[in-house]
């Protein structure tokens, strides 16, 4: 039986310009952060007693005679990418429900590759598993989604990413020590909105729009650099990053009409009143969770006026996925 853990991730600058349809002709980069909250992945090879050979729990169970059966994508993707003839038992849980624009459904395929290569009795580098899992969603399910999710799932940690034509992701982690990251995380406050959304299909409308947007995705681009001059400064200008957190964000929702919504609009405009730097809507658009940069000192105000809102905590984390139970 093997476990998998596999964090989600928030995206800070540069989401959007993770899609092959930009980076590939123009370079693309991202400053992103996982958390701690996960995906969880049980495998085992399913004893010989069934009828069927695959039992595949997540929010529904499939029990099937073959790998072409299966109904949910990434599990008959990655199974058919590394050849797993045996049958196998799968069982999918997370701390967050799914399409909350936290890169969930990537965290699953990470996870997922990751709990079959040691089902095979092998360990997958992390530079493997991002690369592969993007493979699967790209290419074999033919998914309209960037290239980031996969890569901070396999990684961890506060990172820049950068994407070009010529090789995969290159991934630079941002050492700006403990202090420094404690003060940052202690100015963020992350709820959900309630609105879900399937992701792709706001993804794919922001690809069809990539062509005329091209000036506002070189300004998100130039935004991550923005952002790690601001993070390797004092920490007393931290402010400063949630101020970019809204510019951003007001860039982000002008690429298409998909990405915010006027109940999310006002979400925003609640917290900003509330005293709250900046912000953003994670993922995609259209819903999910909302991080709001705030001194600790006005997170009372902001709780008390977004009261109706899940405030969900949480910190950083470093790890990435990873096997958390191994047994023979």
């Amino acid at each position: 039986m093997i476990i998998t853990r596999t964090p989600f991730r928030i995206s800070f600058f540069g989401g959007g310009t993770d899609y092959p349809g930009y980076y590939r002709d123009h370079g693309g980069a991202v400053l992103s952060t996982t958390i701690n909250r996960y995906c969880y992945i049980t495998t085992r090879l399913l004893p010989p007693f069934f009828q069927h050979r695959y039992c595949i729990r997540y929010s529904r169970r499939e029990d099937v005679s073959a790998v072409s059966e299966i109904q949910h994508p990434a599990v008959r993707e990655c199974l058919r990418f590394l050849g797993i003839e045996a049958g196998i038992e799968m069982v999918h849980t997370s701390d967050i429900p799914a399409l909350s624009g936290v890169g969930s459904s990537s965290a699953f395929t990470v996870g997922f590759l990751n709990s079959l290569h040691a089902l095979l009795g092998r360990m997958a580098t992390k530079r493997q598993l991002a690369q592969e899992a993007i493979h699967v969603e790209q290419d074999l399910i033919g998914e309209n989604v960037g290239s980031q999710d996969q890569t901070a799932a396999a990684f961890g940690g506060l990172n820049r990413i950068d994407f070009s034509d010529t090789s995969g992701p290159q991934v630079t982690p941002i050492t700006i020590g403990e202090e420094k990251s404690r003060r940052l995380q202690d100015h963020m406050l992350f709820y959900f909105t309630g609105f879900s959304r399937i992701s792709s299909e706001v993804a794919a409308a922001q690809v069809a729009a990539t062509p005329a947007k091209l000036r506002e995705l070189h300004d998100l681009k130039q935004m991550v650099d923005r952002g790690m001059e601001i993070l390797c400064g004092p920490a007393e200008h931290y402010a400063r990053f949630g101020e970019l957190l809204h510019e951003s964000w007001m860039i982000k929702r002008s690429l298409t009409a998909k990405i915010s919504a006027p109940e999310i609009d006002e979400i925003y405009e609640t917290g900003l009143r509330a005293g709250a730097i900046g912000g953003k809507l994670c993922g995609a658009g259209g819903g999910g969770f909302m991080l709001f940069f705030a001194a600790p000192e006005t997170h009372p105000r902001i709780k008390a006026a977004l009261s109706r809102l899940l405030l969900v905590p949480i910190r950083f984390d470093s790890l990435g996925s990873h096997v958390a139970f191994y047994s023979n």
